[in-house]
């Protein structure tokens, strides 16, 4: 095993059970903090006895802070940290709200409905039991609504309606800055641990010392610079144990470490009063101690069943203790004899019970509260985006169908010009007007540019046996294609001379006689093709063949390309060549030749000979492939090499015919050959 393998974290995968009934801890202490006000004599007893360890519960916030940015830390460090990334910082601040604000929502709007009722109906000038009353207005409703009516007050007195809330607006803001934490966090994670747990610890001295100093940590934004500190300090005690192991050493100093923080708060009220408060610096000690520990001593008893179902419904009984404290208060001013019903007195033992039953049913609010509003609710809010994306497409598909729909039935004089901008009208042709090249180029409308004017018919050449033309005959479906062709430089005399021909009227084909065999003699004779009826007389001028209906001639042989002069020597076997102006192969129909003569008398068109000298002008010829036979194929590729850029292919092809396939590879070095590909001897 590696060193990096023995030096895997444990800690970085699944649920810190010990963590979570920390929580439980942490939100107990804050209660009874806030209970330890209430005017009973039996509550003046526990707070006498208890003393430093109740009366500084305060601290029970900053140890919520370390334990927020250990777990977010934890949860999505690895996600966030890389770099900053606006999907994803959006999807963490959203899984945050789904955690904390539904819950919060419902709380804050029944406790203000309550502070309204009281400032309506009830007789005393306070609405709520905080040292500076919270105001009732509109705006305040916004900044509640929104988690942050404390980022714009430097003391957190009077900032919530529900006065232990201002803790959950500065915890906000500690959520939308994470992503940048992160950034920076993810970049520290290689330091060394020393380094790291030194850094946490330092992070929350600016704290202890104004405990040190005046036994309070309140002074002007004194929670921005709790938040940050305790957040921060939670973030960097991750860093610190996420690359160690767990150990009984962890767990000796998770058990330790509260006995310190006790021993600590008891002896600084010796000192002076608050100073016990210098103990701050011990929390991401034991976070990080409990994050490490084996679940036993301490860590084992805040990972029972009971404890972690406690830490989790931590928050909600953050949210509902202060509402259900404010209203036995005010029962207790009301009926507890100052002036009225005596029903709650403060020295009977009923208004003890009462207050000892407010305190439990807390828990059970807040366990109601988690399961009917705080879990549902989250995940409603999670598939929500989801929901949102879904509705947005349809939304978008239904749109356009409409806007289609009236674009298709409304004339396109009467859209409006965003319809016509959106849908791209083409634009009105004018032919021979100007065109605009750069607006073409953008934006090309083919029919904005002027017509051309037709093409008059020149000489063409028409291409026996392909397109409409089979057998020298016009096909009935559709007309001949013709290509336009200038005469060539050496007939200038010939272009001058020909006419235009007026178009042809197609001839109905009708079936030609079975050709009859020739004698190997008439293969190489020259081939004299003259229609049937009057000869041309020298005034007339000659019309190229291509206008003309070929006459019904004797087939010369069956072959499928005409022949042409032969360039070169022929090679023993092949045809000898052949001269003829047009490839005549065998006849499908015969021409009727008296419609052919009716129609348009054609003159006599004569090829000479190769060896006949040649005057006036003469009709373009068109080459024919010749075909080879197998054995002649063998001897142009012995000849390839003379040629040829690649005689290594002859070779093959002869080898192969002479000495068999299994040689045609010769001495080639053999190639190594991978999974999946062919080699050279399975080619």
């Amino acid at each position: 095993m590696t060193a990096t393998a023995e030096q895997a974290p444990q800690v970085r995968t699944g649920e810190f059970r010990a963590l979570t009934g920390l929580r439980i801890v942490a939100a107990g202490w804050v209660v009874l903090f806030h209970f330890h006000f209430t005017a009973l004599p039996g509550v003046a007893a526990v707070s006498d006895l208890l003393g430093p360890l109740l009366t500084n519960g305060a601290l029970g916030v900053d140890l919520f802070f370390v334990l927020s940015g250990f777990v977010i830390a934890h949860t999505y460090l690895d996600k966030l940290g890389p770099r900053l990334r606006a999907r994803e910082a959006g999807r963490f601040v959203w899984a945050r709200a789904c955690r904390i604000w539904p819950a919060y929502v419902l709380v804050f709007h029944m406790f203000g409905i309550w502070l309204v009722a009281r400032a309506v109906y009830g007789a005393d000038p306070e609405i709520a039991f905080q040292a500076v009353q919270p105001t009732l207005s509109v705006g305040e409703w916004l900044q509640q609504l929104f988690m942050v009516q404390l980022w714009d007050n430097s003391y957190f007195d009077g900032a919530s309606w529900v006065g232990s809330t201002w803790s959950i607006s500065a915890e906000w803001l500690a959520y939308l800055l994470f992503p940048l934490i992160a950034v920076v966090a993810h970049r520290m994670r290689n330091l060394p641990v020393v380094v790291l747990g030194l850094g946490a610890v330092a992070m929350m001295a600016p704290i202890a010392l104004a405990y040190a100093a005046t036994g309070s940590p309140y002074y002007p934004w004194s929670w921005l610079v709790r938040i940050l500190c305790g957040f921060g300090g939670g973030v960097l005690a991750y860093l610190a144990v996420r690359r160690m192991r767990t150990s009984e050493a962890a767990s000796r100093v998770a058990t330790l470490t509260p006995v310190l923080i006790a021993v600590g708060l008891v002896a600084g009220e010796y000192v002076a009063p608050g100073r016990g408060g210098v103990v701050i610096v011990l929390f991401p000690v034991l976070v990080g101690a409990l994050a490490l520990a084996r679940p036993t001593g301490l860590a084992r008893l805040l990972s029972t069943p009971a404890m972690v179902h406690g830490g989790r419904i931590s928050y909600a009984l953050y949210l509902v203790h202060i509402p259900m404290f404010e209203v036995f208060w005010l029962a207790m001013r009301r009926y507890g004899g100052f002036g009225g019903s005596s029903l709650l007195a403060p020295g009977r033992i009923l208004t003890h019970l009462v207050a000892l039953a407010v305190l439990l049913s807390t828990l059970v609010a807040a366990h109601l509260l988690f399961r009917w509003v705080e879990e549902p609710a989250r995940a409603a809010m999670k598939d929500l985006p989801a929901q949102w994306g879904v509705q947005l497409r349809a939304s978008a598909a239904r749109a356009e169908r409409l806007t289609a729909k009236a674009v298709a039935s409304t004339p396109v004089a009467e859209l409006p010009t965003e319809v016509l901008h959106l849908t791209r009208p083409l634009a009105p042709v004018v032919v021979g007007a100007a065109v605009d090249t750069e607006s073409a180029r953008q934006d090309p409308d083919t029919r904005a540019f002027p017509a051309l004017p037709p093409l008059e018919p020149e000489l063409a050449v028409g291409i026996a046996d392909a397109g409409p033309f089979r057998g020298g005959e016009p096909h009935r479906s559709e007309p001949a294609p013709v290509l336009p062709v200038r005469p060539a430089v050496p007939f200038p005399a010939f272009a001058a001379e020909v006419e235009r021909p007026a178009p042809i009227t197609p001839l109905r084909p009708v079936p030609a006689p079975a050709p009859e065999p020739l004698s190997p003699a008439a293969w190489s004779a020259p081939v004299e093709l003259r229609p049937a009826g009057p000869q041309p007389t020298a005034a007339e001028p000659v019309r190229p063949a291509a206008f003309a209906p070929t006459p019904a001639v004797e087939p010369v042989r069956p072959a499928a390309f005409a022949p042409t002069h032969a360039a070169e020597p022929a090679l023993p076997g092949l045809f000898p060549p052949v001269h003829a102006t047009e490839p005549v192969g065998p006849a499908e129909f015969a021409p009727d030749h008296a419609a052919a003569e009716r129609a348009l008398p054609e003159p006599a068109l004569r090829i000479p000979a190769p060896s006949e000298p040649t005057t006036g002008p003469q009709e373009p010829v068109t080459a024919a492939v010749p075909v080879q036979r197998p054995v002649e194929r063998v001897v142009e590729a012995r000849r390839a090499h003379v040629r040829s850029p690649h005689p290594e292919l002859a070779d093959e092809l002869v080898g192969a015919r002479g000495r068999g396939r299994h040689r045609v590879h010769r001495d080639q070095p053999h190639t190594p050959q991978i999974a999946g590909q062919r080699g050279p001897k399975t080619r």
